[in-house]
């Protein structure tokens, strides 16, 4: 078996550790003769699996103790409307567009009451991150929202906004425990673990515990309610459970390598080499060029000609490395390095994609 350089921007690469271990345990996870996929979320067994994915993301994140943390299912895209429909009070909210994904959750707010652009980067194609320093934030709004790392147009908030003492909602999906976060500066950090943590199927939702009550909008659904997940401890309902013990691995395979500054370093170190050959490529260059809006997560790139993307990606997925077509809107190529692309991979990527430079001059 050959595994490939796998860059997709999700579902994504794990550590190989994590896959191996769960390979290990998938027929009698610690002793009780069954997969945790077929174990009961009820079961003693499972209940540590949850506690334990809990308390090191915890650790690994210091986050405060005024703040739950919900395991749920549905993606980011579900909380598009679940965040309206628990906090919007005053029924008026504040949107940073700076992607697509922003853009989805702001439609999806207008449904439920006036949301208001009050910044965003659609004017260059979404290539960078807007001023966000002193913005005409909505006197009545009931929060700020944004997409902190832009997976598609590969931009990254290095700065959080102002908001002026609003609280701040954010998407992480995809930088999700790439770097150390303040988790104090925002009422709702959340992602789909499928970039960075996990399989597809668990999103994470952490949440200052102040904002979790009864007063939602009317007919809101009762799995929809935060006080619903939070009241139950994550299990409501039936959760991804296979889901979330994978990410408890991640979790603990993060803490083995050093937490989040380790994992800091490492991307930065990952990111700087891409970006490095791509300023210096007569053939290749990125679609970001402002280094203060580019993402360490998400690097996308392009030829000039679609014909030399379309030769490009073909020769690199034959070379073994995969999953580098760019989104369609923007085209071209995009390489995901989440936490557990190895730097091997970005140096030989780096490495092939000078040799088809040389080539094809």
């Amino acid at each position: 078996m050959a595994r490939v350089y796998n860059f997709s921007a999700g579902p994504a690469v794990l550590p190989e550790e994590v896959l191996k271990e769960a390979a290990d345990e998938m027929l009698d996870y610690g002793g009780s003769g069954m997969s945790v996929m077929e174990m009961s979320h009820r079961s003693k067994t499972f209940e540590k699996i949850l506690a334990d994915a809990e308390q090191d993301l915890r650790d690994l994140l210091e986050i405060p103790d005024n703040y739950k943390v919900l395991f749920l299912q549905g993606g980011a895209s579900q909380q598009f409307a679940m965040i309206p429909m628990n906090l919007m009070k005053n029924k008026v909210v504040d949107h940073i567009l700076t992607g697509q994904w922003a853009t989805k959750a702001y439609k999806e707010a207008k449904i439920f009451g006036q949301a208001n652009v009050i910044a965003s980067s659609e004017d260059k194609n979404f290539t960078y991150i807007p001023d966000c320093s002193d913005l005409p934030i909505s006197p009545d709004a009931d929060y700020v929202y944004i997409c902190e790392n832009n997976t598609i147009y590969g931009t990254k908030f290095k700065t959080l906004p102002n908001t002026k003492g609003k609280d701040l909602v954010a998407d992480v999906s995809s930088c999700f425990l790439s770097e150390p976060a303040d988790v104090s500066k925002y009422a709702i950090m959340y992602g789909g673990v499928q970039k960075n943590i996990g399989p597809a199927g668990v999103v994470i939702v952490i949440i200052r515990e102040d904002l979790i009550t009864e007063d939602t909008l009317p007919g809101t659904p009762t799995m929809l309610k935060f006080k619903t997940h939070s009241d139950a401890g994550s299990m409501y309902n039936t959760p991804p459970s296979y889901g979330i013990y994978i990410c408890g691995k991640v979790f603990k395979w993060l803490k083995s390598i050093g937490g989040l500054e380790e994992m800091k370093r490492r991307n930065i170190k990952k990111a700087g080499i891409l970006y490095d050959y791509l300023d210096s490529s007569e053939m290749f260059s990125a679609t970001v060029t402002d280094p203060d809006s580019r993402s360490l997560m998400n690097v996308p790139f392009v030829t000039g000609k679609p014909d030399l993307d379309a030769k490009f990606i073909a020769e690199a997925t034959k070379a073994g490395f995969v999953n580098l077509k760019g989104y369609r809107t923007i085209g071209g190529m995009r390489a995901s390095i989440y936490n557990a692309m190895p730097i091997e991979g970005v140096e030989k990527l780096v490495e092939f994609m000078s040799k088809f430079e040389a080539e094809n001059k």
